[in-house]
């Protein structure tokens, strides 16, 4: 039986326990900035249609 070790989901590397499931505090903090910036959107229909029609 070989062991898989578990990659960080921004740079690939190793993942380490204290920063699960990230490999540092840097790729941790990279993805905070993504989910703040929006940058993790999933694509469908305006939650707020009329929202769409003033901007």
């Amino acid at each position: 039986m070989t062991s898989v070790t578990k990659k960080c989901p921004i740079c690939r590397k190793p993942r380490v326990a204290e920063h699960a499931p990230f490999c540092s505090t840097r790729c941790r903090d990279r993805d905070l900035v993504q989910w703040l910036q929006d940058g993790y959107a999933l694509p469908g229909r305006p939650a707020y249609p009329d929202q769409e029609k003033e901007d």
